[in-house]
């Protein structure tokens, strides 16, 4: 695969330079905004609009201009930073957003940042109600580059560089696992299960293959780094009549594992993009757009999960996964008989341990277990033709769009079985001796390719839509659509497609570019819903003024332009109803109850597991949301700043309280209890982008804040408590619910004479203790309170920084990110350590007579730890942190440099990504225990302009 990357870059470099000897190339862009783009249009609903006319809700990253000084490798990269209402994971904190690549609903990981003009992020009601049903939630959409009226041009861009892990998880060796192991037997009453003897030899390492000491994350097994490399090519340009562009890229990247099969794992992706746009005569214009993605991922096979879920599992005592040949008696005949009928023994120097429990393990899986491949192969189509109708009406014009896209996936993979061996030890004159090997299974080699996992899907898009755009004199500019819209898309395995069909209509007014005035409607339509209830209209208003056009204003020192926006809208949505027929009445024989009239004679019972609701309708967005915009002091500072409250209506739900109770009933398991629209959420927030620019001597100084901070309360529940703290209304609807502690008991007094902690298991010192809520004298789930918001779709407090320094042809980029009032619970096997659980070092601030005034964890148990192990405050913590999640620097060769060369442009980088993090929970933010280690990434590239 080396060669063919090598081979790549000389195509690149070498085959089509020689066409491109006279290409000329425009003046540099000296546009400098991150958040805001500088282009004259803006991506919209359906439409590219003056920048100016956007009217609020909606913010906009010009790639093209970013990747000149800050490159990434996935499309939606930290878009946090650079723009206020994005959390990261969701807009305005509403949840699941819809991604639209050039108007097409497709996947945001199909496209890189190389392939991208501009992204725009549509986050009021507004902004998306044109959308129809499935983008309710907010929507991204991604254009992609063109081609543009100028001579032939390309540019090659290269790039290769390294992941270093950050940190590893820090898992007790063997003699202090067994030790501590020993104490939690203790603890729970029980004998000690292992000597000093073999404590001592497990901590001696004298012989670490008869007495394991087994760490995942030696360099045995895993790398330090890993490399990334990637190169694109970029050919376009065109005439008047003519435009064209295309994007050939290719990525490989390696894994941080370094041992058998798995040394050789890799992803690839090797991409073509292109588009044509065509005049074809003086009143219609067409275009295609194509893009192919192959992707490719090997990776060792493995029969017993994956490795990191085995690191955080298997216990260092356990097994030595490779055992040396040379410990073999040299007089057992028999066992050397064995080792000789094996075909893996590991550089002829190693045979696979195990044991009768550990017949397979991950080590043994990934040196002989063989290897697989994932592929995937995703196709997209869509073309599209613009009527200029001008000749009927001036201002009219009609458009369409029609999209196919095809991905299918699947997985070969040669897969084999294979012996352990648990080995017999005995000491001779003081030296360790293998007496004898047990044999567990057999090595079997097919050599036959296996092929499974197949997948597929498939969109099919359909839009057309008329625009109406005229002036009417110098004061009066109207405009309008009417639209029809609808895809589908077809999932392997799933029966129901995802659909999105609605009709739309849009008519904005502005008197003399100051005054403005935007009505909008869809008409959606949902199979999901029951007949008569599958329709609905989702109404959209918004005003704008431009104060800064007042005549007021003229003479303001102060403001350079301001405008503010308002807008009100429903929206309606299906996204929230998770499956179809819910509104159906469910009857079923399986779960009956048998009966019979007389002796021999057998029924079963048809039970009613689900009411119908023939009046089930839509769930509604509703939104009020206010936009300022602002430049100051000849655009020293510029800011954009939103307020919205929306209010998500009709969640359905199957209530346990709006119904009498002998509508259900516990056994038989039967129900007349239908879904019904009830749940009723708030989200209220402001976002904000602000912007410094400023010449300092000859460096140019960018600086930009931007963020967003929401609350969000449940404003109505189905719930009936005996206590008013156990409400769920009111409160956070992200919100973390668990028990308050008092810190840990300290004697069998404190124990006696607390409230009982009914949560099973005996309650002892060194247990935590809890608060009793309601005063009944027990500790049980009624006690159970709201601690703190999760953020499940973004941090309450969600800000990014961004700062650009341009001096002569260097330039400095640097990005922080920062997310702050969220929390989460210490809950996963590395803090919640009981039964036959692996120890990690979080153990070692354990509870015990010696400790118990500093002990910060509770007591060890070899029992289930139920009252320990369970959601409360003792667990949670703080996720503040502050990222520094991007610093590049780059340098432009100088234009006199280049003269009389075949070079256009050329610039050179370097930059390092996920450098750091300040927070208090800093150590714990950056582990990773069931996955693969978090990276910083170091890269160098190229970029050059034929």
């Amino acid at each position: 695969m080396k060669h063919i990357q090598k081979r790549f870059i000389l195509f690149a470099l070498f085959v089509v330079v020689p066409f491109i000897m006279d290409a000329q190339i425009p003046a540099e862009n000296e546009a400098d905004t991150i958040n805001l783009t500088e282009d004259p249009f803006v991506q919209i609903s359906y439409r590219k609009v003056p920048k100016s006319d956007v009217l609020g809700g909606i913010s906009v990253v010009n790639i093209e201009e970013l990747t000149k000084k800050n490159y990434n490798t996935y499309s939606l990269d930290n878009m946090q930073g650079y723009i206020g209402g994005f959390t990261g994971n969701s807009l305005w904190g509403m949840g699941e957003y819809l991604v639209l690549v050039d108007g097409v609903p497709r996947d945001a990981n199909n496209v890189l940042p190389s392939e991208i003009e501009q992204i725009t992020f549509m986050k009021s009601a507004s902004a998306v109600v044109l959308y129809g049903s499935r983008a309710a939630k907010g929507v991204v959409y991604i254009s992609t580059k063109r081609g543009k009226d100028k001579p032939l041009e390309i540019n090659v861009r290269a790039n290769t560089g390294y992941h270093i892990s950050k940190s590893h998880p820090k898992y007790l060796g063997s003699a202090q696992y067994m030790t501590l192991y020993n104490e939690a037997l203790a603890n729970d009453g029980l004998a000690a299960v292992y000597s000093d003897d073999d404590i001592y030899n497990h901590a001696s390492g004298n012989n670490p293959y008869r007495y394991p000491n087994l760490d995942f994350y030696s360099s045995d097994y895993v790398k330090p780094y890993y490399n990334r490399t990637d190169v694109s090519t970029e050919i376009l340009g065109g005439n008047e009549r003519t435009r064209f562009y295309t994007n050939i890229g290719y990525y490989r990247q390696g894994d941080v594992l370094d041992f058998g099969q798995a040394a050789d794992n890799f992803t690839d992706r090797l991409n073509i993009r292109g588009n044509i746009d065509i005049k074809l005569n003086d009143f219609i214009d067409a275009y295609i757009n194509a893009n192919a993605t192959f992707y490719n991922a090997r990776s060792a096979n493995a029969t017993t999960g994956n490795y990191w879920s085995a690191a955080a599992t298997l216990r260092p005592n356990r097994l030595a996964p490779l055992i040396p040949l040379e410990y073999i008696d040299q007089n057992d005949q028999q066992s050397w008989n064995l080792i000789n009928s094996s075909s893996n023994l590991i550089g002829g120097q190693y045979f696979l341990g195990g044991t009768q429990v550990d017949q397979t393990n991950i080590f043994a899986d990934y040196y002989v277990a063989g290897n697989s491949k994932w592929t995937s192969r995703q196709f997209q189509f869509d073309t599209g033709l613009n009527f200029d109708m001008s000749g009927i009406t001036d201002g009219l014009a009609f458009h369409t769009l029609f999209a196919v896209d095809y991905a299918t996936s699947y997985s070969t993979s040669y897969n084999n079985s294979y012996a352990v061996y648990r080995p017999t030890w005995y000491n001779y004159n003081g030296t360790d001796v293998i007496a004898g090997l047990i044999k567990y299974n057999n090595d079997e080699k097919s050599g036959v390719q296996n092929i499974g996992g197949s997948a597929s899907n498939q969109t099919i898009a359909f839009s057309g839509y008329f625009t109406y755009d005229k002036a009417f004199g110098a004061k009066h500019n109207l405009n309008a659509m009417l639209l029809a819209n609808a895809y589908q898309q077809i999932v392997s395995g799933a029966y129901h497609r995802t659909s999105n069909a609605n009709l739309g209509i849009q008519v904005g007014y502005n008197y003399q570019q100051k005054y403005y005035a935007e009505l909008a409607a869809a008409v959606i339509h949902s199979a999901k819903l029951p007949e008569g209830q599958r329709n609905a209209v989702s109404p959209s208003v918004s005003l704008g003024w431009k104060i800064g056009k007042e005549d007021f204003m003229a003479n303001s020192t102060l403001f350079d332009e301001l405008t503010l926006n308002l807008s009100a809208s429903v929206v309606n949505s299906d996204l929230d109803i998770e499956n179809f027929y819910l509104y159906e009445a469910n009857y079923t024989q399986a779960a009956g109850a048998w009966w019979g009239w007389y002796d021999g004679a057998v029924e079963r019972s048809t039970n009613s597991l689900r009411g119908g609701n023939e009046n089930m309708t839509f769930v509604k967005r509703k939104e009020f949301s206010a936009t300022l915009m602002a430049s100051m002091w000849e655009k020293l500072f510029t800011l954009n700043t939103s307020f919205f409250i929306n209010s998500t209506e009709g969640l359905l739900i199957e209530p346990l309280t709006i119904f009498p109770n002998y509508f259900f009933t516990y056994y038989p398991d039967a129900s007349f209890i239908p879904y019904i629209n009830y749940n009723n959420d708030q989200r209220t927030g402001i976002d904000f982008n602000l912007n410094f620019n400023k010449q300092v001597g000859k460096v140019d100084l960018t600086l930009g804040v931007n963020g967003i901070y929401y609350t969000t309360k449940a404003t109505q529940r189905d719930e009936n408590y005996e206590y008013d703290y156990q409400y769920r209304e009111g409160k956070a609807i992200d919100g973390i619910w668990g028990l308050e502690s008092m810190g840990l008991f300290q004697s069998q007094d404190e124990v006696d004479n607390s409230p009982e902690q009914k949560f099973g298991g005996t309650v002892k010192p060194g247990d935590i203790k809890y608060i009793d809520q309601n005063g009944d004298n027990i500790i049980d789930d009624k006690d159970v309170v709201y601690l703190e918001r999760a953020g499940w779709s973004g941090a309450p407090l969600t800000l990014g920084v961004t700062f650009t320094a341009k001096w002569k042809n260097f330039t400095f980029f640097a990005l922080g990110t920062g997310n702050y009032g969220a929390y989460a619970m210490k809950n996963s096997t590395y803090h919640w350590v009981y039964g036959d659980g692996k120890y990690s070092e979080v153990v070692l601030d354990r509870w015990t007579e010696a400790t118990k005034t500093t002990a910060t964890y509770p007591r060890l148990t070899i029992e289930s730890g139920s009252n320990n192990f369970r959601d409360s405050d003792f667990w949670m913590y703080k996720t503040d942190r502050f990222n520094l999640a991007k610093v590049q620097l780059t340098y432009d060769l100088p234009k006199s440099f280049l003269q009389n060369n075949v070079f256009e442009d050329i610039s050179t980088y370097i930059s390092g990504a996920n450098l750091l993090i300040l927070s208090k929970e800093g150590e714990l933010l950056e582990l990773n225990t069931t996955s693969a280690p978090q990276t910083r990434f170091f890269n160098i590239g190229l970029k050059a302009t034929f």
